[in-house]
């Protein structure tokens, strides 16, 4: 998280909610920071080993999320620890490529989720590199989101411009834009059924983007703003995109005679996407195979215990959906 150094858990300074003229600062920041999302977000700078807002003309490595000054959903005191579990199981139990993240308390032990930056270069001292009268874009990586590589904007498509489409048609771009795409697509698969797995209805097109290699290619980037949506909207939907996995109006027999996503259909988009049968096979089992250390990293998270074991139903509801077969023989 900070290029080996070591960093304190607990930030010096307050939570935006801890009095007016402290939110205020907090506003202002986040109003420099030009990264999406509803979430309350901050950019941190990390000097001297210790972190903290960064100021006009500062490039902050860092991206802090507190609990949400007003929250348009409930438990909001858990989105935090939420997130951060959240791609703790993407990255431990699964083996997915995450933005790397902790936990973080303020000064009077409210919690927040930080992570660091993917889209800056990992060479160099961040305290030299970050101050004032740098250069902008010294050291910054190429990053398009798929709302971008979509044509797709606020301006001219409404505020629901991100949730457009479906994940085939990101697997269609990513065809266009990635050269090895037979490797990075298989990534890319992995995280819908995770976020599937884990009810994250938020993993709409600005929620995946490429990323420049020094080569001057692109590949997925790391995953980013994994959470369970479900522990804040009970009644969100399975995914962000709101054609579903498939493009064209296409439907399997599964979602039809289930009502819900099963194993069939995202064999069935595997395949779809030009994945090799046998590939979509060994990730699914992966995935429908019910992993211990899952249920261990629940237990032992930051989660309040009523939280925690919502959590691990929500986990137990989806893993039987993605175990159920309509047609049967694709789990044999």
């Amino acid at each position: 998280m900070f290029f080996g150094r070591k960093v304190s858990h607990l930030l010096d300074f307050d939570a935006p909610n801890a009095d007016e003229e402290v939110a205020e600062k907090f506003r202002q920041n986040t109003s420099t920071l030009s990264i999406s999302g509803a979430q309350f977000k901050q950019s941190l700078i990390l000097e001297k080993n210790k972190l903290r807002l960064t100021e006009k003309g500062e490039r902050g490595r860092y991206i802090l999320k507190p609990v949400p000054l007003r929250p348009p959903f409930g438990r909001a005191g858990q989105l935090p620890a939420n997130e951060h579990l959240t791609m703790q199981i993407a990255k431990q139990v699964y083996g997915i490529q995450i933005a790397e993240c902790a936990l973080i308390f303020f000064k009077n032990g409210e919690p927040a989720y930080i992570t660091k930056r993917f889209d800056y270069s990992a060479e160099g001292d961040p305290s030299s590199s970050q101050q004032k009268g740098t250069s902008a874009g010294e050291d910054k990586i190429d990053q398009e989101d798929f709302a971008t590589l979509s044509g797709l904007s606020k301006d001219m498509n409404g505020d629901e411009y991100k949730n457009q489409g479906s994940y085939e048609d990101i697997a269609r771009l990513m065809k266009m834009y990635v050269p090895a795409y037979p490797v990075e697509i298989e990534k890319y698969f992995e995280r819908v059924v995770f976020n599937y797995l884990f009810c994250n209805g938020d993993a709409h097109l600005k929620n995946f983007s490429l990323l420049a290699t020094p080569n001057g290619d692109h590949i997925l980037s790391p995953a980013y703003d994994m959470i369970n949506t479900r522990i804040h909207i009970p009644s969100d939907s399975f995914f962000a995109c709101r054609d579903g996995l498939f493009s064209d109006d296409y439907e399997t027999e599964s979602i039809k005679a289930l009502g819900f996503y099963a194993y069939d259909d995202f064999y069935a988009f595997g395949l779809r996407i030009g994945m090799i049968e046998n590939r979509v096979v060994k990730i699914l089992d992966k995935y429908r195979t019910d992993q211990t250390k899952t249920r261990d990293l629940i237990r032992r998270s930051f989660l309040d215990e009523v939280t925690k074991t919502d959590y691990q139903s929500h986990y137990e509801d989806r893993l039987k959906m993605l175990n159920n077969s309509f047609s049967k023989k694709v789990l044999a």
